[in-house]
Protein backbone atom coordinates (compact mmCIF):
# COMPACT_ATOMS: atom_id res chain seq x y z
CA UNK A 1 0.00 0.00 0.00
CA UNK A 2 0.96 3.48 -1.11
CA UNK A 3 2.15 5.72 2.30
CA UNK A 4 2.65 8.80 0.89
CA UNK A 5 5.00 11.08 -1.39
CA UNK A 6 8.51 10.25 -0.84
CA UNK A 7 9.89 12.57 -3.81
CA UNK A 8 9.03 14.08 -6.74
CA UNK A 9 12.08 14.55 -9.26
CA UNK A 10 12.34 17.20 -12.22
CA UNK A 11 15.76 18.10 -13.94
CA UNK A 12 17.19 21.14 -13.59
CA UNK A 13 19.49 23.66 -15.67
CA UNK A 14 22.26 24.37 -12.81
CA UNK A 15 21.74 23.00 -8.83
CA UNK A 16 23.45 25.74 -7.45
CA UNK A 17 20.85 28.22 -9.09
CA UNK A 18 17.90 26.23 -8.38
CA UNK A 19 19.33 25.44 -4.37
CA UNK A 20 18.68 29.45 -4.32
CA UNK A 21 15.01 29.38 -5.34
CA UNK A 22 14.28 26.02 -3.21
CA UNK A 23 16.42 26.36 -0.34
CA UNK A 24 17.34 30.11 0.08
CA UNK A 25 13.87 31.86 -1.16
CA UNK A 26 11.36 28.89 -0.63
CA UNK A 27 12.86 27.58 2.71
CA UNK A 28 13.62 23.86 1.62
CA UNK A 29 16.75 22.77 3.45
CA UNK A 30 18.94 21.00 1.22
CA UNK A 31 19.01 17.76 2.43
CA UNK A 32 21.23 15.19 0.71
CA UNK A 33 22.90 15.59 -3.04
CA UNK A 34 24.94 12.99 -4.29
CA UNK A 35 26.79 12.08 -7.75
CA UNK A 36 25.48 9.64 -9.81
CA UNK A 37 28.42 8.09 -11.40
CA UNK A 38 27.65 5.23 -13.38
CA UNK A 39 23.65 3.92 -13.93
CA UNK A 40 22.48 0.46 -12.23
CA UNK A 41 23.21 -1.03 -15.96
CA UNK A 42 26.98 0.33 -16.23
CA UNK A 43 26.15 3.53 -18.69
CA UNK A 44 28.62 6.33 -17.27
CA UNK A 45 25.84 8.97 -15.96
CA UNK A 46 27.43 12.13 -14.23
CA UNK A 47 24.74 13.53 -12.91
CA UNK A 48 23.94 15.06 -9.64
CA UNK A 49 20.90 14.03 -7.46
CA UNK A 50 19.57 16.71 -4.82
CA UNK A 51 17.18 16.45 -2.21
CA UNK A 52 15.32 19.62 -0.51
CA UNK A 53 13.20 18.14 2.64
CA UNK A 54 9.54 19.18 3.61
CA UNK A 55 8.24 19.65 6.39
CA UNK A 56 6.05 16.30 6.31
CA UNK A 57 9.57 14.34 5.59
CA UNK A 58 9.25 14.16 1.99
CA UNK A 59 11.27 15.72 -0.54
CA UNK A 60 11.32 17.75 -3.84
CA UNK A 61 14.27 16.32 -6.04
CA UNK A 62 16.36 17.22 -9.01
CA UNK A 63 18.81 15.88 -11.68
CA UNK A 64 21.42 17.93 -12.83
CA UNK A 65 22.59 15.99 -15.85
CA UNK A 66 25.09 18.21 -18.34
CA UNK A 67 25.24 17.23 -21.58
CA UNK A 68 22.11 15.54 -21.66
CA UNK A 69 19.33 16.72 -24.03
CA UNK A 70 16.14 18.10 -22.38
CA UNK A 71 14.01 20.75 -23.31
CA UNK A 72 13.88 23.17 -20.48
CA UNK A 73 10.40 25.53 -21.27
CA UNK A 74 8.27 27.37 -19.42
CA UNK A 75 5.70 25.13 -18.44
CA UNK A 76 1.86 26.20 -18.01
CA UNK A 77 0.06 25.19 -14.95
CA UNK A 78 -2.29 22.66 -16.62
CA UNK A 79 0.76 21.19 -18.37
CA UNK A 80 2.74 20.73 -14.93
CA UNK A 81 3.08 21.98 -12.26
CA UNK A 82 3.59 21.24 -8.05
CA UNK A 83 1.72 22.05 -5.23
CA UNK A 84 3.00 22.77 -2.12
CA UNK A 85 1.09 22.98 1.24
CA UNK A 86 1.56 26.40 4.05
CA UNK A 87 -0.66 27.62 6.30
CA UNK A 88 -2.59 31.19 5.36
CA UNK A 89 0.41 33.43 7.02
CA UNK A 90 3.15 32.14 5.29
CA UNK A 91 0.75 32.40 1.85
CA UNK A 92 0.65 35.90 2.19
CA UNK A 93 4.41 36.32 3.10
CA UNK A 94 5.61 34.29 -0.01
CA UNK A 95 3.17 36.29 -1.87
CA UNK A 96 5.27 39.85 -0.98
CA UNK A 97 8.22 37.85 -0.77
CA UNK A 98 8.21 36.68 -4.28
CA UNK A 99 6.98 39.97 -5.61
CA UNK A 100 9.77 41.73 -3.82
CA UNK A 101 12.72 39.50 -5.09
CA UNK A 102 11.39 39.89 -8.85
CA UNK A 103 10.26 36.05 -8.92
CA UNK A 104 7.44 35.96 -11.30
CA UNK A 105 4.52 35.40 -8.98
CA UNK A 106 0.62 34.61 -9.19
CA UNK A 107 -2.29 35.07 -6.87
CA UNK A 108 -3.69 35.20 -4.58
CA UNK A 109 -6.30 32.67 -6.46
CA UNK A 110 -9.22 31.57 -4.38
CA UNK A 111 -10.65 27.97 -5.47
CA UNK A 112 -13.50 27.75 -3.24
CA UNK A 113 -11.50 24.97 -0.60
CA UNK A 114 -7.63 26.14 -1.09
CA UNK A 115 -5.95 29.57 -1.73
CA UNK A 116 -3.12 29.80 -3.99
CA UNK A 117 0.04 32.03 -5.24
CA UNK A 118 2.10 30.56 -7.81
CA UNK A 119 5.92 31.07 -8.93
CA UNK A 120 8.27 30.21 -12.23
CA UNK A 121 11.80 28.15 -10.82
CA UNK A 122 14.43 28.79 -12.85
CA UNK A 123 14.16 25.74 -14.87
CA UNK A 124 10.55 26.90 -15.88
CA UNK A 125 8.71 24.86 -13.70
CA UNK A 126 5.25 26.00 -11.66
CA UNK A 127 4.98 25.74 -8.14
CA UNK A 128 2.06 26.65 -6.40
CA UNK A 129 1.53 27.26 -2.90
CA UNK A 130 -1.25 26.26 -1.29
CA UNK A 131 -3.27 27.08 1.91
CA UNK A 132 -6.72 25.78 3.03
CA UNK A 133 -9.22 27.91 3.64
CA UNK A 134 -10.63 27.21 7.35
CA UNK A 135 -14.17 25.94 6.20
CA UNK A 136 -12.50 23.51 3.85
CA UNK A 137 -13.95 19.65 4.26
CA UNK A 138 -11.51 16.97 4.04
CA UNK A 139 -9.12 19.18 2.36
CA UNK A 140 -11.18 19.88 0.08
CA UNK A 141 -12.31 16.52 -1.49
CA UNK A 142 -15.54 16.42 -3.13
CA UNK A 143 -16.93 12.89 -1.68
CA UNK A 144 -15.79 9.99 -4.02
CA UNK A 145 -19.25 9.90 -5.55
CA UNK A 146 -18.97 13.25 -6.38
CA UNK A 147 -15.58 12.96 -7.63
CA UNK A 148 -16.53 9.70 -9.88
CA UNK A 149 -19.53 11.40 -10.81
CA UNK A 150 -17.74 14.62 -12.72
CA UNK A 151 -15.26 12.24 -14.50
CA UNK A 152 -18.49 10.32 -15.98
CA UNK A 153 -19.68 13.46 -17.22
CA UNK A 154 -16.66 14.57 -18.45
CA UNK A 155 -16.05 11.69 -20.66
CA UNK A 156 -19.38 11.66 -22.00
CA UNK A 157 -19.09 14.76 -23.10
CA UNK A 158 -15.81 14.01 -24.76
CA UNK A 159 -16.89 10.96 -26.49
CA UNK A 160 -20.19 12.75 -28.20
CA UNK A 161 -18.25 15.90 -28.82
Amino acid sequence: MIKGLHHAAYRCRDSEETRVFYEDFLGLPLANAFEIKQTMTGREAGVLHSFFRMDDGSFMAFFEAPGQDFDFKEQHDFDLHIALEVDNESLERMFERGKEAGIETRGIADHGFIRSIYFRDPNGYVVELTAKKSDAERDGAAPDSEARSVLDAWQATKAAG
